[in-house]
């Protein structure tokens, strides 16, 4: 039996065919967009209808790879960018561009809530989070402040993912996982707070769709649909999942001691739990996961970005900044990136800003000096995240990672280091699609995620790399430096 994975993100759209017998990757497309440009600073947006057509595009590229095959085709799982906007009116038409997890337009927003709850220990004692600029709920308070046309037209809201899941078969729907990140889900209870929404607007309620399990199936897909990309109508769409719940499932972590870390343009760290773990310092986000359990996770804004910059000023390409981060030995001889070029989540700093210290004399001044610190600095950045894990009771055995960051031996060994824990890749770098065709497989009975999850999640042992003793004890003074140096300079309005 073949399933389809769609992996909508911020840059692409991927999606590939699996046959869930064999585990082998039939067919695989990928689509490309853009954010759209000319916007303030700190608005971050994209329009639906990109989503839309990349979405048709490589289910028609796939459905063609397959041949015959595609009538093989029993469901579809969706895995989008999470907390985004999407704002429908009554005739269900997108009545503005989504304002994206990665925009931070909404701080005023965020502040008026914490105000009017009593602060951020009271949010987390009233729904498990407190409410952040990436999160979907000051978006909405952000657009009746600001926008008061286009939010009386408000009828439905939704998440990237449940948005394709409508276009995919006219059902509007959430599941717990991706629901979760709107900053509106008690997360103890998987039930709406209500006051939080009264803080905006009564009338929400009713623009919120139904909510319910991560497992059950979202509908069926739709004869139109189906028609225009080569594909069976009526075959399974399961709940779907923002892409760090999907990328869980397709890393087969879905039990303690397993924790996912994912090096893209942003990084994150995600476990798994069979309870809610709230961070009363609430830097570690309380979501649930995509499979109705709970997922701890930490998100730092700023991965990739760090070393593509860094890489783009020196004009080297990805095999040149290897070689030269290879001349510097760990440690970077003191010099120290606080990479928070797009401000920064974990910790909560929204105007932050990117900081180069420790550099004295010609012996630390070098670009490769600058390039291993970078590169430190935005693996750091995930380990403090890793650190507020084990206070929290979750220490890991075993790092899955994942993203374009991990294509560089340099940067796994790195991680293994500074996380203390022995880090390994993926046979395929497509673990959130491959969450999505696991949830699809499990809705239309074909096992559960954990039992499918065991079959076709493949690691990577080359890329394993184990921990050296010494220099995780080095990476985790500099965590300590870097962490002083943070709150000094945030403390002064330096930062």
């Amino acid at each position: 039996m073949i399933y389809i994975g769609i992996d909508s993100g911020t840059q692409s759209t991927k999606s590939i065919a699996v046959d869930i017998g064999s585990g082998e990757i039939l067919a695989q497309a990928a689509e490309p967009y853009d954010l759209i440009e000319g916007l303030p600073a700190g608005h971050l947006e994209q329009h639906p209808a990109s989503w839309i057509s990349a979405v048709e595009a490589t289910l028609a590229s796939c459905a063609e790879q397959l041949g015959g095959r595609a009538a093989e085709v029993k469901g579809i799982g969706v895995s989008g960018q999470q907390h985004g906007l999407v704002v429908l009116d009554a005739d269900d038409q997108v009545i503005r561009p989504a304002k994206l997890w990665c925009d931070t337009s909404t701080i005023a927003e965020c502040d008026a809530f914490h105000e009017a709850f009593g602060g951020k220990d009271a949010l987390i004692e009233k729904a498990g989070n407190p409410i952040l600029a990436g999160y979907t709920i000051p978006k909405l308070l952000w657009l009746k402040n600001h926008e008061p046309d286009h939010f009386a037209k408000v009828s439905t809201v939704l998440l990237p993912h449940d948005y394709l899941n409508f276009y995919l078969t006219g059902v509007k729907r959430m599941e717990y996982g991706d629901a979760s990140g709107t900053g509106v889900l008690n997360i103890r209870t998987r039930e709406w707070d209500r006051d939080l929404i009264d803080f905006i607007d009564p009338s929400l309620h009713e623009a919120f769709p139904e909510l319910g399990s991560s497992l059950a199936i979202h509908g069926t897909l739709l004869p139109v649909v189906a028609e225009k990309v080569g594909l069976p109508a009526g075959i399974t769409i399961s709940a779907g999942g923002g892409d760090n719940m999907m990328g869980a499932i397709g890393t087969g972590n879905l039990s303690s001691g397993i924790i996912t870390a994912s090096f893209g343009t942003s990084g994150t760290l995600y476990g798994c739990s069979e309870k809610p773990i709230i961070d009363p310092n609430g830097e570690i986000a309380a979501f649930c996961d995509s499979t109705d359990r709970w997922m701890p996770l930490a998100c730092t804004m700023n991965v990739t970005v760090v070393t593509e910059q860094v890489r783009g000023w020196f004009g080297w390409d990805h095999a040149e900044m290897e070689r030269q981060v290879n001349t510097v030995a760990p440690g970077a001889d003191g010099v120290s990136f606080l990479p928070y070029l797009n401000g920064e989540r974990t910790p909560n700093l929204p105007n932050g800003s990117g900081v180069i210290h420790g550099l004295q004399g010609n012996t630390s001044a070098t670009p490769a000096h600058i390039a291993r610190a970078a590169m430190e600095g935005a693996t750091l950045g995930l380990a403090y995240g890793l650190r507020r894990f084990s206070a929290l009771g979750l220490d890991p055995s075993e790092i899955r990672i994942t993203g374009g960051g991990t294509k560089s031996a340099t940067w796994r060994q790195m991680s293994a280091d500074a996380f203390g824990v022995p880090v390994v890749g993926l046979a395929t770098s497509e673990g959130a699609s491959l969450g999505g065709v696991i949830q699809a497989a499990a809705a239309d009975g074909q096992g559960s995620c954990q039992d499918l999850a065991e079959r076709l999640v493949q690691l990577d042992d080359s890329t394993r790399a184990e921990p050296q003793a010494e220099v995780s004890q080095l990476y985790q003074e500099k965590l300590d430096r870097q962490e002083k140096l943070t709150t000094v300079l945030q403390e002064n309005d330096l930062l």
